[in-house]
Formats: structure tokens, sequence, C-alpha cells
């Protein structure tokens, strides 16, 4: 078996950046990203979350979508994107997997 040496330098996420230099994790937190909260109604199960994280995610600059659901009640969906969110397109996008949009929570 052969030892490598470690060092801190490396780009792998188990070693630690050296004091002072940017992580990539850091980077990717700086850069311009919008977040959109909305509230949902009418969905109860994974399915639904899965079937309103679809639709949302094909809206243009959209890159993550975070559901937490309230089964039975008012379930919440956080949008991250890169460009500016289209409210309408989110609300169209609810619809078309069958569900309502409450609010925009901010």
């Amino acid at each position: 078996m052969t030892n490598l040496p470690v060092t801190n330098n490396s780009s792998c996420g188990c070693c630690s950046p050296k004091e002072g230099s940017a992580s990539v994790e850091t980077t990717k937190e700086n850069t311009m990203n919008e977040t959109l909260k909305v509230s949902i109604d009418g969905m109860t199960c994974g399915h639904c979350v899965s079937s309103v994280t679809e639709e949302i995610s094909a809206i243009e600059g959209v890159e993550k979508v975070d559901v937490d659901l309230n089964a039975g009640g008012i379930s919440t969906a956080t949008i991250t994107s890169s460009k500016p969110i289209d409210e309408a397109a989110v609300g169209e996008a609810v619809a078309e997997a069958g569900y309502t949009l409450v609010s925009n929570n901010g």
C-alpha cells in the first residue's frame, strides 16, 4: 500500500483550504442568485413535491427548488435562480403541476 502525502492546497472537498484562500463554496455563495419563496396549496405527498419541482425547474434560470411539504396544508417552495424569477411563470408552473399558488412570501 502506498501512502500519499496530504496537502492543504488540494481541490478535493475533504482537505481544508489554506488560511486566507477562497474555497469553492465561498465562490458559489458569492454569485448573483435570486431567491423566491412561494406558498402552495394542495400538495399531500412526495409525488406532489416531485411534480411541482419538475415544473418550476423548467423555468429559465432556475437552479434549485426546495419544497417544504406540509401534507394537507400550505407547503412552501424556495426557488433559487441565476436570473430574475418571473413570478407569473412560477404560478403557471404550479398550476401546470395541478396545484394552487397561494401567495408570494418574498
